[in-house]
């Protein structure tokens, strides 16, 4: 028990959230010798699989997780998203998250917070007690607030992310050593602020194991060069989790959860190709890059990670499809994602997902019309430029992220991780905390 604590005491329930970005819960259950720290905490409390949202991807997945609303309230669906009544895109920055995150909600009842690298919170918030935004951050100086943790990170060698560039290259050495000197920076300075004890909240997050593994996935699965590298930054990872836990008082409870899991990629899948060449699909000359460049004889577009929009009157600027013909329209674009195969003729989609099945909100009114979640193997990117095929199976990257292997350990007796999502994360770490909330305040319900 730290100083702060000893003299306030120990009436106000504490929280530590560790969150890591990609951690697979198969990976876990497969190698428990490399986790012991997330074992023993699955021991004393609670640990299981959950479901990511959809779509898995982590600039929509970290809103969701840290607010327990779905993207429709949220109002960021992905990496790009699309302006209302126009064909310009955006890349969502913290700014865009349209409803109050766990810190927010933490503050407004008198308690303190401690936000450390949390993607998609840029600009840092100036009401929380210390912030540095995660990545999309332009640089450190302006990612971090107040000004002594400014200073501190930049001293200490500290690192927004790692430069995954280095994972291009056929020898992965370096991109590895950076991303042990990122995950190391990064937790040095948990630790620091952990033992500062003056916190009622403490959210800090681990970007680097998603950066390993989508370049190193494959060769975790068939026994490749750096097989043993992988496991031995996850060791690694659990060790640091192991050293945050030891430093925290005794009144905290703490939760370790990731945004998503991991499964080996096969195919890069190019989704506007495929409308293109399908027919749905259709450009202003040949010179064409973004969504801007659609002609009017676009019926469907998509963005990244599969989603598909169709392109409808009096919704986009040149909508072409009929609001009487949505529904007739979005059934036919259904069947056709349905029936689609890959090079070896297995199914593109594991499921193909209507809007408002996922979507609910006020802010769903750039929500994709249709979402697919593809089957193992296939990554679905978009891409406006021309592409020799709809597959590619020469990429750098062997991994890609799994909607239902993302994974919650809650170090606390009465925790119960069973048929949870990542929407459950944000309404438990609140009930831990005593903080009130509304029986419709979330799209998830705690587990504690």
């Amino acid at each position: 028990m730290g100083l702060f604590d000893r003299l306030r005491g120990s009436d106000t329930p504490r929280v530590a959230f560790i969150g890591i970005d990609g951690l697979s819960y198969r990976l876990v259950a497969d190698n428990p010798e490399t986790f012991p720290t997330l074992s023993a905490i699955a021991d004393d409390g609670e640990g299981g699989r959950i479901d990511s949202i959809v779509p898995a991807e982590s600039s929509a997945c970290w809103p969701s997780l840290t607010t327990g609303k779905n993207p429709g309230e949220t109002g960021v669906y992905g990496f790009q998203d699309r302006e209302v009544g126009s064909y310009d895109t955006y890349v969502p920055m913290g700014r865009d998250v349209q409803t109050p995150r766990v810190w927010d909600r933490a503050t407004d009842a008198g308690l303190d917070a401690t936000v450390l690298n949390v993607p998609v919170t840029f600009p840092p918030q100036r009401t929380v007690q210390r912030m540095v935004s995660g990545y999309l951050s332009p640089d450190l100086d302006a990612a971090a607030t107040p000004e002594e943790l400014r200073a501190y990170l930049t001293e200490s060698d500290y690192r927004l992310s790692v430069n995954a560039k280095l994972g291009h290259r056929a020898d992965k050495t370096a991109f590895l050593e950076h991303a042990r000197e990122t995950l190391d920076a990064r937790v040095a300075a948990f630790e620091r602020y952990v033992e500062r004890d003056d916190w009622d909240l403490f959210v800090g997050v681990f970007t680097a194991p998603d950066r390993v593994n989508h370049f190193l996935w494959g060769d975790y699965e068939d026994g490749g060069t750096y097989r043993e590298e992988l496991l031995a930054f996850h060791a690694a990872l659990d060790e640091h989790v192991g050293s945050v836990r030891e430093a925290l008082p005794s009144d905290v409870t703490l939760v370790v959860g990731s945004t998503h899991g991991f499964t080996r990629l096969r195919h890069d899948v190019y989704c506007n190709e495929w409308l293109e060449r399908e027919g749905w699909l259709s450009y202003e000359g040949d010179d064409h890059d973004s969504l801007a460049d659609i002609d009017d004889d676009t019926r469907a577009y998509s963005l990244v990670p599969g989603r598909f929009y169709l392109n409808v009157e009096d919704r986009e600027p040149n909508g072409v499809v009929p609001e009487s013909e949505y529904e007739a329209t979005r059934a036919e674009l259904r069947d056709a994602l349905e029936s689609w195969t890959g090079p070896d003729g297995t199914p593109v989609a594991d499921r193909v997902v209507d809007r408002e099945t996922v979507f609910r909100g006020d802010h769903a009114a750039i929500a994709p019309d249709l979402v697919v979640v593809p089957n193992d193997g296939f990554d679905l990117k978009s891409g406006f430029r021309s592409h020799d095929g709809v597959f590619d199976a020469d990429g750098p990257r062997t991994g890609m992220h799994a909607f239902d292997d993302a994974a919650l350990f809650v170090d606390h007796p009465d925790a119960t991780v069973e048929d949870a999502d990542l929407l459950d994360v944000a309404p438990t770490i609140l009930r831990l905390l005593d903080v009130d909330y509304g029986r419709t305040d979330f799209d998830g319900a705690s587990l504690v």
